[in-house]
């Protein structure tokens, strides 16, 4: 079974962007980062989801990121869905804070239930076939619009959706160029996808 061992974020400035998603986020060992200049502009055909298990948490979260130097792209707010909110990093990726629940039930903390990567895809039936076939499981398909892979026991989950829904969601135009400014790492050998996102061979792979 393949799986995402961790996320490569690439960035203009890494000490930058460690303070940021510590001081955010708390994100340490399932976020890497490295320096990069390649151009990109626009959306960058992914985001970055944060799953949380109340809105109080939602709203801790987002309020540590404005903090720390991220720009609110769509304030959280209820929804047929739960409760939740989008907001832009300094480096540029695009993080959505949300939770399935519409009440609080404690006190806030800023504690992550999961990590999913969310990769806006041309073909989300062509995309799921690709990824089957390098070794990864089908969790949920939901037929030409959404598809999550099983995680096993990685930090961080993969789900596919329609690039124009996934910026659409995210609140932000669709047109993007360049770099995706970001690669996956995991078990498996190196590929590139059909939207041109890159998976790395991860250090653990190597090492074992």
């Amino acid at each position: 079974m393949n799986f995402i061992d961790a996320i490569t974020l690439e960035v203009a400035d890494t000490a930058a962007a460690e303070r940021f998603y510590t001081t955010a986020f708390g994100l340490d060992t399932q976020l890497r980062l490295r320096a990069s200049q390649e151009p990109t502009t626009g959306f960058r055909g992914y985001t970055l989801s944060l799953t949380v298990s109340q809105p109080a948490n939602a709203d801790a979260l987002i309020e540590a990121a404005v903090a720390a130097g991220a720009t609110v792209i769509k304030p959280a707010a209820k929804s047929m869905w739960g409760y939740g909110g989008t907001v832009q990093a300094p480096d540029g990726a695009i993080w959505k804070i949300a939770t399935s629940a519409k009440k609080n039930t404690g006190p806030a903390t800023r504690e992550i239930d999961d990590i999913v990567l969310l990769l806006g895809v041309a073909d989300v039936a062509a995309s799921k076939k690709f990824y089957v076939e390098h070794g990864l499981t089908v969790g949920k398909s939901f037929g030409r619009v959404y598809v999550e892979f099983e995680s096993g026991s990685s930090p961080v989950k993969l789900a596919l959706y329609r690039g124009k829904a996934l910026a659409k969601d995210a609140g932000v135009a669709p047109e993007g160029t360049g770099s995706h400014r970001i690669a996956v790492s995991g078990p498996a050998a190196p590929f590139t996808d059909p939207d041109g996102f890159v998976w790395e061979t991860s250090a653990l792979a190597n090492q074992s």
